[in-house]
Formats: C-alpha cells, structure tokens, sequence
C-alpha cells in the first residue's frame, strides 16, 4: 500500500511533465514551420514590386522573378498550408496574381490593381505568423524577430515600392492628377520613413535581448545595406519636386538584394534559435524519463529490503520462543508430573539419588566417628 501511494504521485508528476513538454515540443514545430513558409514567401514581396514598376511602364508579361516566387510559395502551400491554415488565402492571392497581365487601363488602374495584389501577400504574411504562434512567442529575440520579418520588412519593401512608382506617376501625371497623387506619395513616404525606425528599433531589441552570439554581428552589416537602399530610394523620389529615374532604378535594385541578405540572415537565426528550443525540450523529455526510472527502481529497493527484514525479524522471534520454553517439575521424572518415586529424593529416578538406609548415613554407625544410637531403639 506504501508503495502505491508513493508511485501514484509520482507517476502523475511525471506525466504532467511529459505532457507539458509535448505540448511545447509541438508549438516550437509549429513555430518552425511558419519560418519554412516565410522563408519561401520572402520573395513574392520583392517580385510583386518589380511586376508593378515593369506593368507601369508598359510590359505586359509577367516577370520571370515573380513566376520563380509564386512557385516557391504554391510548393511551401502544398507542404504545410494544412497545418499553418494558408491554402485558401495562398489561393487567392495567386489567382489575383495570375490576373495582373491582363489589367488594363491607366497607370492608376494598374496601380491599384498590384496595390491589392500587394495587400494580399502583406495578409499572407500576417496569417502565416498568427497561424503559426510565432507572434504570441514569449521568447523576447524570437518575438522581436518576427515582428521583423513578417511585419516591418514586407511593409517596409511594399512601401517603398509604391513610393518610387508613385513618384514616377507625379512626374508624368496632369496638372489635375497630381494633388490626389502628391498626398498617396507623401503618405507612402512616412509608411517608409515608420517603417524604417521600426525595423531598427525591433533588430536592436532582439540583439540586446538574445543569447545568440551571431545576430548582432550578422545583422549589423545587411542592416545598414537595407537602409541605404532605402535611403537612395527616398533621394530619388524626391518628395516635393522632380524624381531622379536613375536613382530610384539603382535603389531599388540595392534594396531587393539587401532584403533578399537581411531576410535570409534573420530566418536562419530565428530557426537557430527555435532549434536549440528543440533540443532543449528532447533533454527534458529524456531527462524525466531518467528521473521517473530512477524513481521506480528506488521504491522497488525499498519494498524489497522492506520486505526482507521483516522476514529476518519475524524468523528471529520465532527462534527466541523455542529457547526459553523450558518446563520445570518439581516431582517425578522430567517432563512429567506426579508423586515422587520411593527411594528417591524428589522422586528423580536417578540411582545416585537413592535414599540412603537406616544407619548408612553419614554420622550413623559405629566406631569413634558413628553417632551412638539410643537406647530406646536398642
């Protein structure tokens, strides 16, 4: 019963343990996923922009970067849009980037029509991080890093993309276009501008609060990049007067291969870290099963040795009990009760108790050392 009642505690202490910690084991796989999903999506912000700026300048076809993109992400879809709950939005999107080619119209029309094309994919973005918990992370450098890139980087790229087109489109526009254009560009400008603080501001929380001896190092250098090309890019719009073509052409192909280094330097450090998470929860896993082990071999000792000394005990008192049962007659022969046997003292039986006979015993009989009889048995 002993025994019982202390495996019983024991045995649900340990389960709760291992529950806790599969339950863990299955959010961080999740969480790994969604980085798998954002490592393939990360293109498609990048495509979606040079799909905008070629179809506003006159190109029909769609560009060989975003036709790359849509097939990474369809791939990743097909492997874990069922566990990440994406397929449908994916869908969508993809149909409405299919359908880009055959806008027709102004360049307001093609602009707004990649506008929600572009409002899809930030959408896709933020389901893929909400779906995937990376967002409710309670790791602060993870949490941080999220935000990053699935947030600021995408709105960041989205932003100045639309800037730099929106720039374009002021240059070109009529007199009676440009007001309504002049506002979109302005505010496209201070998404930039809030974009760009954001993202430094969230990079520098998650090196300050991360163990990882890499990411400072490995962000500083891609993060100064992005935030030249963003910076050219800002030159070359020119908010307020003429754009500079050229400039916003060179910005915007610095800035796509600092984002494409920056995004791949952050998911590999967001994975590294979600995989030493991996590893640590299997060595708890491991290290329960050892303790609940340990714990079982040591009340089966104890029962065992338990058990054996109370059997020892038990076969001590029993041979204490037959050593001390003795009888004691005081009559007859031993063992026996009764009369005394005649001619025997305390009727023993014994031949050297025999009662002596008159005038054998000692002081009895003649000579110096015999006592005199009386003359009355004379």
């Amino acid at each position: 019963m002993l025994t019982v009642l202390v495996v019983l505690p024991t045995a649900a202490l340990f389960l709760r343990v291992l529950e806790d910690v599969s339950t863990q084991r299955e959010d961080t796989e999740l969480k790994q996923q969604g980085v798998q999903y954002l490592v393939a999506l990360a293109p498609l912000i990048s495509a979606l922009a040079d799909s905008q700026s070629q179809a506003l300048q006159g190109v029909k076809a769609e560009p060989a970067s975003l036709t790359s993109a849509v097939d990474r992400v369809q791939k990743a879809d097909t492997d874990l849009g069922g566990a990440l709950g994406t397929t449908n939005r994916w869908a969508g999107v993809k149909d409405k980037i299919g359908k880009l080619p055959g806008i027709t119209g102004n360049s307001q029309q093609v602009f707004e029509a990649h506008v929600e094309v572009g409002d899809l994919a930030l959408g896709l973005y933020n389901e893929v991080r909400e779906n995937s918990k990376l967002n409710m992370d309670q790791q602060n450098d993870i949490w941080f890093l999220q935000e990053t890139i699935a947030v600021n980087m995408p709105e960041t790229v989205t932003a100045v993309s639309r800037m730099s087109d929106l720039a374009n489109m002021v240059a070109g526009a009529a007199r009676a276009q440009k007001p309504a254009l002049q506002v979109r560009l302005g505010i496209e400008v201070d998404s930039v501008q809030t974009g760009v603080a954001k993202l430094t501001d969230n990079l520098q929380a998650a090196a300050e609060e991360t163990d990882s001896a890499t990411l400072a190092g490995n962000t500083v250098n891609n993060l100064d990049s992005f935030r030249r090309g963003v910076e050219a890019a800002n030159r070359g719009a020119n908010f307020g007067g003429e754009p500079d073509v050229s400039t916003l052409v060179t910005a915007q192909s610095t800035l796509s291969t600092a984002l494409s280094a920056l995004t791949t330097v952050l998911l590999n450090e967001m994975q590294t870290l979600l995989d030493e998470r991996t590893d640590g929860l299997t060595y708890r896993r491991a290290e329960a099963w050892v303790l609940f082990g340990v714990t079982v071999i040591l009340i089966l000792l104890a029962t065992f040795w338990a058990r054996s000394g109370a059997a020892s005990a038990g076969r001590s008192s029993g041979a204490g009990d037959s050593g001390r049962d003795i009888s004691v007659h005081h009559d007859g022969q031993p063992g026996q009760s009764g009369p005394a046997s005649p001619g025997t003292y305390g009727g023993s039986g014994n031949p050297y108790d025999q009662v002596p006979g008159y005038g054998d015993a000692s002081n009895y009989g003649s000579g110096s050392a015999g006592r005199e009889r009386s003359g009355a048995l004379r």
